[in-house]
Formats: C-alpha cells, sequence, structure tokens
C-alpha cells in the first residue's frame, strides 16, 4: 500500500468535534487481587473532510477519554469529499476487521452501523452505504474505516499521478 496521497493535518488550524465511539472496563488480575482500568476509543473531526482517531487507557474514565481524544487529534488526516459522499468505492481492513464503503446517491444518509458511522459523521461523509464484515470489534472497525479513507483518491490527485489533464481522466 502506498501512502502518497495521506495528507496530515495539525489540529490547532481547526476546530474539531469529539465522539465516543466504545469504552471498556478492563482488569488485570495481581496477586493482590483485581485492578480496575478503563479503556476509550474516540473519533474526531470537523465535519468537513478532516478525521482522527485515539485510544486512551487510565484508571478513571474521564481520564481514558481526556487520553484518547489528545490521541486522536494528534493522527489526523485529510479525506477527499465530493458533493457529500466518497469519491469511489474502497476497502478498509485492520486486523480481523473488513470494512466496505460506497458512495450513495444524494439523499441517501449515511448506511452504516456503530463504529463506522462516528468516523463516517466525523468526517463530513452525509451519503454513504458501508458494510463491516469480519471482527466487530469497535476499536478495529475504526481503525479500518480510516485505512480505507486514507485510501481514498480524487480526481485532482488521480490526474496528477497519471501525468495527465483532469479531463483526461473519464475519458482516456
Amino acid at each position: 500500500m502506498s501512502n502518497v496521497n495521506i495528507k496530515k493535518v495539525k489540529s490547532s488550524d481547526i476546530e474539531l468535534k469529539d465522539t465516543l465511539v466504545d469504552i471498556r472496563r478492563v482488569t488485570k488480575v495481581t496477586k493482590g487481587g483485581r485492578a480496575f482500568g478503563f479503556s476509550a476509543v474516540v473519533v474526531v473531526g470537523n465535519e468537513d473532510g478532516v478525521v482522527g482517531h485515539g485510544l486512551g487507557k487510565a484508571k478513571e474514565v474521564a481520564t481514558a477519554i481526556a487520553k484518547a481524544v489528545d490521541a486522536a487529534k494528534k493522527n489526523l488526516i485529510q479525506v477527499p469529499i465530493i458533493n457529500n459522499t466518497l469519491p469511489h468505492s474502497q476497502v478498509g481492513k485492520y486486523s480481523g476487521a473488513h470494512v466496505y464503503m460506497q458512495p450513495a446517491s444524494d439523499g441517501t444518509g449515511i448506511i452504516a452501523g456503530g463504529a463506522m458511522r462516528a468516523v463516517l459523521e466525523s468526517v463530513g461523509v452525509k451519503d454513504v452505504l458501508a458494510k463491516s464484515k469480519g471482527s466487530s470489534n469497535p476499536a478495529n472497525v475504526v481503525k479500518a474505516t480510516i485505512e480505507g479513507l486514507m485510501q481514498l483518491r480524487d480526481v485532482g490527485t488521480v490526474a496528477a499521478t497519471r501525468g495527465i489533464p483532469v479531463s483526461k481522466v473519464f475519458n482516456g
């Protein structure tokens, strides 16, 4: 996989909205008993093509969420959105999670479940058909969705890669 079109974004430049995708109570069994903690998965985005995800772990819920938000702001990416949908169909894979995303006509809405819906809403996609297969672990589904979004290319990027004008991309 070539990552030529991944555009990193600085979180200080934009206003981000965070969405809590998953929070879990985790247990570490020690000689002295059980030590409880929390793990949080958060997605942040500006609903205009910028999205990031993060994982935070701590002894308290609020601290775990804050750590996840900070982690998400450190790995933001720019995603091409054309007419409130994706430029083309795309598959994303991470660990056991496989996701499929397809552009949809205007007015369709976001047809996606749980973790995928949170990512697609945060990035600003309004119309999309999506399917999650394999693992339903929210952390892996979020990472697979982001992986698929990172591979999206708009017409300008395709034309530049091929070294041809934009008008020839569809007719060439």
